[in-house]
């Protein structure tokens, strides 16, 4: 396995699939998700663009609103964990 930019390619007998991110669990927004023929529960941000635009594809304009405002809220709580602030302050 060799990982790059957070995403690690795993080898695999069908090299169709994707590469997929590391599992880190970091935002907190679950969705089901079938992967390699099984239904897994995975955080938005460890999914692949691909399996993100099928979460994404049937909804609306306030589904977004509320997972952006859900995502920045997470991003804070990672910076605020791990006392991450810009340099320009």
């Amino acid at each position: 396995m060799s990982c790059n930019d957070g995403y690690c390619e795993i080898e695999r007998k069908d090299t169709n699939q994707e590469t997929y991110p590391t599992k880190r669990d970091l935002d907190g927004a679950y969705f089901r998700v079938e992967r390699d023929g099984k239904w897994l529960n995975l955080c938005f941000s460890d999914m692949t663009e691909t399996e993100r635009g099928k979460v994404m594809a049937d909804k609306a304009v306030p589904w977004f609103i509320s997972m952006c405002n859900h995502l920045a809220n997470s991003l804070h709580a990672i910076g605020d964990a791990f006392d991450i602030a810009s340099r320009d302050e």
